[in-house]
């Protein structure tokens, strides 16, 4: 059931993936080099992929709703196994699999598509006689 919509969703992305970069030093373990830099490159791509997909909050507006939630899916699943696939899970794994599992659950609960106030107001004739 998908009952998230697409501008909290997004919202939310611009929350966790800024904590996502700082998360190593506010939650104490960037001195383990392989779980911070595990957990940065995972907020930057969330943050650039929300800048980029095309729905109410994105800045560029080149990736569907679609695939963003596909990625959002791969990113959850790919995060919340880091532990165990990269060998740090004998010393920290909890905020991993916490936003990793966060993640997929947002993916999947997520409405596929934008607002219809959204799509009207940026598929209308106007708005592409406009660019």
């Amino acid at each position: 059931m998908r009952f998230i919509p697409t501008r909290f969703h997004g919202v939310l992305d611009y929350i966790i993936g800024i904590f996502m970069i700082v998360g190593p030093w506010v939650l104490d373990f960037s001195d383990h080099s392989l779980a911070t830099w595990t957990m940065v490159i995972a907020g930057v791509a969330v943050l650039m992929q929300t800048v980029f997909t095309d729905f109410e909050v994105g800045l560029v507006k080149r990736i569907p709703m679609q695939s963003h939630l596909m990625v959002d899916f791969g990113l959850g699943l790919l995060l919340a196994l880091s532990p165990w696939l990269f060998g740090f899970a004998d010393r920290l794994y909890l905020p991993h699999l916490i936003l990793g599992v966060f993640s997929i659950l947002a993916s999947l609960t997520t409405h596929r598509v934008p607002s219809h106030s959204y799509r009207a107001e940026h598929t209308s004739p106007d708005h592409i006689r406009n660019f």
